[in-house]
């Protein structure tokens, strides 16, 4: 009889812990509207609680939201990286970039009912690593924002870690490039690089495209950019990545 009590007296303790945990964080409000302007400039900014989405498609919140680069997230619709949006989303209160995400998270799955799983491989690409010449970069401002955009041949951010930083190369390589530099904190800068230095040849033991230098071109490649503006490199590599698939999304009602 007493044993029976102590384990209902267990399963009612668990079942009002459960009760009484903390709802996952969500926006206060937010509004998605479909964009109909050119790819052109586009990018996902945050401050103080709250997070725009200019001219983006599903595919770049997803990468936000989940920290995985585009090049890395597999399936879906043919939509998820055509369409377009503009979303703004306010938090109850402050909130950080960390935070931020998560709501976003539970913003996709609420009004473009995604669904995902994940999958680790280890795929042909590159690590970033500190130069010998040592890293060039500014440390950023304790209190500055965190704004990363990005178009044809260039990089610009404030803000930036490390791994943010693979992440928008790997989307500008169309390959998988991981942080191997072992740097912490944030930095500001502008990186940018000719674009026509963007050729196809695999890399080895590889059958995806590598960037190479061209001789008929003007301008830094890449991976020279990379080595003089901010003091990093690029060495090519079999790296762990992590593979975000698209398991169903919805196109999201207007509001």
């Amino acid at each position: 009889m007493k044993r029976g009590l102590l384990v209902a007296g267990i399963l009612f303790q668990a079942v009002w812990a459960f009760d009484q945990a903390a709802p996952a964080p969500a926006f206060e409000v937010a509004s998605i509207k479909p964009s109909k302007d050119p790819p052109g400039t586009s990018g996902v900014t945050t401050n103080k609680g709250r997070m725009s989405g200019r001219n983006v498609t599903l595919k770049r919140c997803v990468r936000g939201a989940y920290d995985v680069p585009e090049t890395q997230i597999l399936g879906g619709p043919k939509w998820l990286d055509e369409d377009r949006c503009y979303i703004e989303a306010k938090a109850a209160g402050p909130a950080g970039d960390h935070e931020l995400m998560i709501m976003l998270q539970a913003l996709l799955a609420e009004r473009f009912k995604l669904a995902i799983h994940r999958e680790q491989r280890a795929l042909p690409g590159y690590a970033l690593v500190v130069a010998k010449a040592g890293l060039k970069a500014k440390p950023s401002d304790p209190d500055a924002r965190s704004r990363t955009s990005s178009s044809r041949g260039s990089i610009e951010a404030e803000g930036c870690a490390m791994a943010q930083l693979a992440q928008r190369l790997s989307e500008a390589m169309h390959m998988p490039v991981a942080d191997f530099t072992g740097v912490p904190g944030k930095f500001d800068f502008k990186l940018k690089w000719t674009l026509d230095d963007m050729q196809a040849s695999p890399p080895p033991g590889g059958d995806r495209p590598v960037a190479v230098a061209s001789d008929t071109v003007s301008g830094p490649s890449i991976f020279t950019a990379l080595q003089e503006q901010l003091g990093l490199k690029l060495e090519s590599r079999k790296v762990p990545a992590e593979v975000l698939v698209i398991d169903h999304a919805e196109k999201p009602s207007e509001n």
